[in-house]
């Protein structure tokens, strides 16, 4: 159930307005998870400052670490997204689902960061020091840890936003993860 109304473009603040028109000019669409944070005057515009935002942490370990807090914190709306994104950065759907697990045994890199966004997660950051050892062993610098906590937080903003408003997803259902 929708518990708030996903605003169209008319009835956002101008400033959001001309957010919408970059979104939909780079999208094909304004995703309603995004329109919904137009419902602020300000928090569109900072939401999309703060995720494109230069980083250590890009392209398919940027997806980990969206697929990884997402499948933690069980959001519909941005496991559908991201599994979408994934596949686009060249993640097939076998390794999509191992990647919501936490793992991602096809690349001990990637894995180590897996384990790790998963640990920092459900931990709310309180993990094991051998955990980040294990980062650190896998080629992971200290600017890609502090990089990944904000990967991290950028994530858990939008999870938390469906999570509260249960806006309608509004890309490809991510299929179930077998127990």
């Amino acid at each position: 159930m929708t518990l708030i109304t996903v605003p169209t473009r008319d009835q956002v603040s101008a400033p959001n307005q001309a957010l919408f028109d970059t979104l939909q000019e780079r999208l094909g669409k304004v995703p309603n998870l995004y329109a919904t944070l137009a419902l602020s005057e300000h928090a569109l515009g900072s939401y999309l400052a703060f995720q494109s935002a230069p980083s250590s942490i890009t392209g398919k370990a940027r997806e980990v670490v969206n697929l990884v807090v997402s499948q933690v914190n069980r959001c519909d709306y941005c496991l559908a997204a991201h599994t979408l994104i994934g596949g686009m950065v060249g993640f097939t759907p076998k390794q999509l689902l191992e990647i919501r697990r936490g793992r991602a045994s096809f690349d001990a890199r990637l894995d180590a960061l897996a384990q790790l966004v998963r640990a920092v997660a459900i931990e709310r950051g309180h993990v094991d020091p051998a955990q980040v050892q294990q980062f650190f062993h896998a080629g992971w610098t200290q600017e890609n840890l502090v990089d990944v906590i904000v990967a991290i937080g950028d994530k858990t903003v939008t999870n938390y936003l469906h999570a509260t408003t249960q806006v309608p997803v509004d890309f490809p259902a991510a299929p179930a993860l077998a127990d």
